[in-house]
């Protein structure tokens, strides 16, 4: 599995980078916008992207702004001819770039990865929510899929009347074991109250409690992510699946488990990764069992 840094921080790139296990990194305008912001610094946007790519030792994605296939596809153009001398250069593309009903854009999208992978421009499509949308960018010729593990969760959290920073914080973990586990026995209540198996099937509110824990059968994000990989490699496709929207490191290790190609994650995250409280303790025992004997070693060279 590769890992790749979801960030356009150039320290907190740098610094991932220098670890040794950065294979790739996403950017959008917003990180980019905000990254050069902090810096407060008189590089132009093209500079600091160019910086990026030249540190990253690997695919960087840059995103495109444009909603219509052929404002796409020049605008993915202009990214890969400007930057690809400097590094790996893959265009996101959003894999239903629609703003509302009725604009006729839903597939504008898929035109846009179809003419671009047949130019040779690698595309990593973006903002993918259902299994459904992956396997249309894979045919479409995109490279990378990314479904959003996180905001699934948001999506299932939102459906149950859970709001973020009131009911919960955006890296917390979604435990849906332990949500199954309530929502077993609050059915369990409700079939009770029905007279037969039938009146069970039929009852609405038991309906309405089924559909408020899943989003058309997807039970989590890791869900989302464990169902493409799963059908990516019934039918072969060659598009890889990154994990993406990734808030902490339990999530990290249950897409790892599934079978993601890649991870990109955040900064934070990636820092979550290293930690263990008895790792420290045990540091702080090995250092402290050291004899005056075996320091020696070190210290007479």
């Amino acid at each position: 599995m590769k890992i790749f840094i979801d960030s356009a921080d150039l320290d907190e790139i740098k610094q991932a980078c220098e670890w040794g296990i950065i294979d790739g990194a996403t950017t959008n305008p917003s990180l980019i916008k905000k990254a050069v912001e902090k810096r407060a610094e008189k590089n132009s946007m093209e500079d600091y992207i160019k910086e990026i790519l030249k540190t990253v030792p690997g695919p960087v994605s840059l995103e495109v702004i444009a909603v219509k296939a052929d404002e796409m596809v020049a605008q993915a153009k202009l990214l890969y001819e400007k930057f690809s001398p400097y590094g790996e250069v893959v265009i996101k593309i959003p894999v239903n770039p629609s703003l509302s009903e009725g604009d006729h854009l839903d597939f504008d999208g898929l035109r846009a990865i179809k003419q671009l992978s047949r130019e040779g421009i690698p595309v990593n499509c973006t903002l993918i929510m259902t299994p459904e949308q992956a396997i249309l960018a894979a045919k479409a010729g995109a490279k990378y899929v990314s479904p959003f593990a996180g905001r699934i969760d948001d999506y299932i959290r939102m459906r149950m009347g859970m709001k973020i920073g009131v009911d919960y914080k955006k890296e917390d973990y979604f435990d849906y074991s332990l949500l199954c586990r309530i929502w077993d026995l609050k059915l369990n209540e409700q079939i009770a109250k029905c007279g037969s198996i039938l009146d069970a099937c039929k009852s609405q509110e038991i309906r309405k409690l089924d559909q408020t824990i899943h989003d058309n059968g997807i039970i989590s994000g890791v869900d989302l992510i464990a169902r493409i990989v799963r059908i990516f490699r019934i039918y072969g496709f060659k598009a890889q699946v990154i994990a993406s929207s990734i808030r902490n490191a339990r999530q990290v290790r249950e897409v790892a488990e599934v079978g993601a190609d890649i991870v990109t994650m955040p900064f934070e995250v990636l820092r979550e990764m290293i930690r263990h409280p008895k790792t420290l303790e045990g540091i702080r025992d090995f250092m402290a069992d050291v004899i005056p004997q075996y320091k020696e070693i070190f210290e007479h060279r």
